[in-house]
């Protein structure tokens, strides 16, 4: 006889209604209904009804509905919740996030800060006049680089007919970066900059938003000490790019601001900042335009494609893809008016030929008396580490070679030399290498080779199809002083409301902290802020935090380092296994494009765009609405068990769950995280 069709399915017949499994060797007893979905009614063989649940999280349950009295030991607050939620007890389901706010507080840690309610978005004026932008994204400016705004409102249509291109869609609401200066930051949203400072007295205040813009900011550049300006020295001026289009305001101290200029770099702007009152604007493809306080001046020049940049004091300085480090003194743009010649100068060549992929310059304090002290690190795209200098003794004949490191098999994508460190970090997983770095008389005297101090990983992982300001707005660091202990911010999935501090000489955790309002920390920067006029008072750090909600949130980091270094308790890095799990639990990897990671090798680790594939379906369970649900697919409900979809089956259930294990422990096993 033909065998039942459910046998030859290998699901069980009407008889035997319980399923077993065989995984590996260990045996499973499950119903039919969970597989699919559906609640079991099912009854086993000695007519007890059989529930397909975790018995340890039932015992608290069962025991609840005995006694009234709710009992957690041995079992997870988060379990349990979806335990009651599963069987619907009303009553257990209310008790539980009451034993979750005491641990919670609205008002943070000891270390939250301060907090700044989101802004008001800026009315969209609609202006047909205005000068369309179609120009400017050809690049049609005059031989002298520059194109004068007219003070309307730039836009990026069209002659009408044209569809306005707007970009990848973006929460207006979400703060794409924040950046800071001195003693004012500035939040960027998807089409307005609003600009904020701190006095003694009345703490943080909103001092700017610019105009709504019809195209989606990438780039945000602060300068909160302007000299020579054209209202006088108490300018400030805050600039904004979206693929090669820059605008670019300044604040007076009243709060008015007033539009300077609009600008076409003619080519996507890459990197935005001021040194001085220079605004400079950088491209991967190898030009740098430059705008000037004072001649209210740009100036563009072409120079071979562009991979990094670094400033020390005047000088930028371009690492760039044909192994070449080149150098541009702000100070003498000025006298080079004339010619249209920002002068570039080569002032090093990688012995190997390699691509120049990081670059950090370390002014020694003995730099202020004689300018050709200096020290530079960099990094290549082969994962070799270089460290050069050029001392009063090697005048004449550039910076010599002083040290190499070949400690990484990929290529280098931060460093940083500091008073006492050398930090470098790699495109695998920011894989960071760490050296001790000795000195006499404030030169640089490691030899034969630096001390090894750490080496670890500032795992993050990322968006795969962000806006252009993802990267701007997450940048895991190093922040701080060089002179002083240097961090990195570890945002480990993309949607979480959790950042670990960490220090970028030993990756130690520093703190971490969670969004007071729960809310998606969308973006992130460290800054040092001058809190007191009192002698003798020093800066202190600060994180600061912008939320998918348009909200503010402040860390104070000089407090979380001062209690660290007086803890006794033992070195913890970044998250811990269990640590990890959670947040990667916290993620839907079932749907990802890359296939499920093998236990040994992990080839989604091995492979640095495959890990970014990987994370196309990242979704975070949390209660605020989320808008980036078309980055990451559809979003499940909260607290929703992937295996109550109707349409789930066991081999995607079983290929998700093997997905964050194999995933998850690839990235623990052998290093810190």
């Amino acid at each position: 006889r033909r065998r039942p069709r459910e046998a030859e399915a290998g699901l069980p017949s009407r008889a035997a209604p319980i399923v077993q499994l065989n995984v590996g060797g260990t045996r499973f007893s499950t119903s039919r209904q969970t597989l699919i979905g559906r609640i079991s009614t099912l009854r086993d063989e000695t007519g007890a009804i059989f529930i397909d649940r975790d018995p340890a999280a039932f015992a608290p349950i069962l025991n609840f509905l005995r006694t009234k009295e709710l009992d957690l030991r041995g079992v997870s607050i988060n379990v349990l919740r979806h335990e009651a939620e599963f069987y619907g007890i009303t009553p257990l389901v209310r008790r539980i996030p009451l034993c979750e706010e005491l641990e919670r507080s609205s008002c943070g840690s000891v270390l939250f800060h301060g907090y700044l309610p989101p802004p008001g978005i800026p009315s969209r004026k609609i202006n047909n006049t205005a000068r369309s932008s179609i120009d400017s994204r050809n690049g049609l400016h005059s031989a002298e680089g520059e194109a004068r705004g007219n003070g309307t409102q730039p836009v990026l249509s069209g002659t009408g007919e044209e569809t306005v291109r707007l970009g990848f869609p973006v929460d207006p609401q979400k703060v794409l970066i924040v950046a800071g200066h001195h003693n004012w930051i500035v939040a960027a949203y998807a089409h307005f900059a609003v600009c904020y400072r701190i006095k003694e007295s009345s703490g943080w205040q909103q001092v700017f938003t610019s105009p709504y813009l019809d195209w989606t900011i990438e780039r945000v550049a602060l300068n909160a000490k302007v000299v020579g300006g054209p209202h006088g020295d108490k300018d400030k001026m805050v600039a904004v790019a979206s693929e090669s289009s820059i605008i670019l305001w300044s604040v007076q101290d009243g709060g008015s601001g007033s539009e300077i200029e609009v600008f076409s770099l003619g080519v996507p702007v890459d990197a935005l900042f001021f040194i001085g009152n220079q605004l400079v604007a950088t491209s991967h493809t190898g030009k740098v335009g430059v705008w000037n306080a004072v001649t209210q001046h740009w100036q563009v020049q072409d120079v071979v494609p562009i991979t990094n940049y670094d400033t020390a004091g005047s000088f930028l300085l371009l690492g760039c893809n044909n192994g070449s480090i080149y150098y541009i003194d702000m100070q003498k743009f000025p006298l080079r008016m004339k010619d249209n010649d920002l002068l570039v100068t080569k002032l090093y060549h990688d012995p190997s030929n390699d691509a120049i992929t990081a670059l950090s310059v370390y002014l020694t304090p003995k730099t202020s008396v004689s300018d050709n002290w200096i020290e530079i690190a960099y990094g290549t795209s082969s994962g070799a580490v270089r460290v050069i200098v050029q001392h009063p003794e090697t005048v004449g004949s550039g910076p010599q070679l002083f040290q190499t490191f070949t400690v990484h098999r990929s290529p280098v994508t931060k460093i940083m030399l500091s008073e006492k460190h050398l930090v470098s970090v790699c495109a695998d997983n920011n894989h960071v290498r760490t050296w001790t770095v000795t000195r006499f008389r404030g030169m640089i005297s490691t030899q034969p080779g630096s001390t090894p101090l750490a080496s670890f990983k500032i795992l993050s992982l990322e968006e795969t199809e962000s806006h252009g300001s993802y990267s701007s707005g997450n940048d895991i660091g190093p922040f701080g002083e060089r002179d002083d202990q240097q961090v990195f911010i570890q945002k480990v999935v993309p949607i979480t409301n959790k950042l670990f501090v960490r220090l970028s000489s030993t990756g130690k955790r520093i703190c971490e902290i969670q969004a007071v309002d729960r809310t998606t920390i969308s973006s992130f920067t460290v800054r040092e802020c001058e809190g007191s006029s009192r002698m003798g008072s020093k800066p202190r750090r600060y994180l600061f935090t912008g939320h998918t909600n348009g909200s503010i949130q402040m860390w104070d980091l000089t407090t979380a380092m001062d209690m660290v270094n007086k803890s006794e308790d033992k070195d913890v890095g970044g998250p811990t296994e269990e640590e990890l799990l959670k947040l990667l639990d916290q993620c839907d990897l079932s749907t990802s494009r890359c296939a499920t990671p093998n236990i040994s090798p992990a080839t989604s680790v091995v492979q640095h765009s495959r890990l970014r594939e990987s994370n196309s379906s990242l979704q975070l369970q949390h209660h605020e609405t989320i808008h980036e649900a078309a980055t990451y697919g559809s979003m499940r409900p909260y607290r929703e068990s992937p295996l109550r979809d109707k349409n789930n089956k066991l081999g995607k259930a079983l290929s998700a769950q093997k997905g964050k294990l194999s995933c998850s422990f690839n990235l623990v096993l052998g290093a810190t995280f």
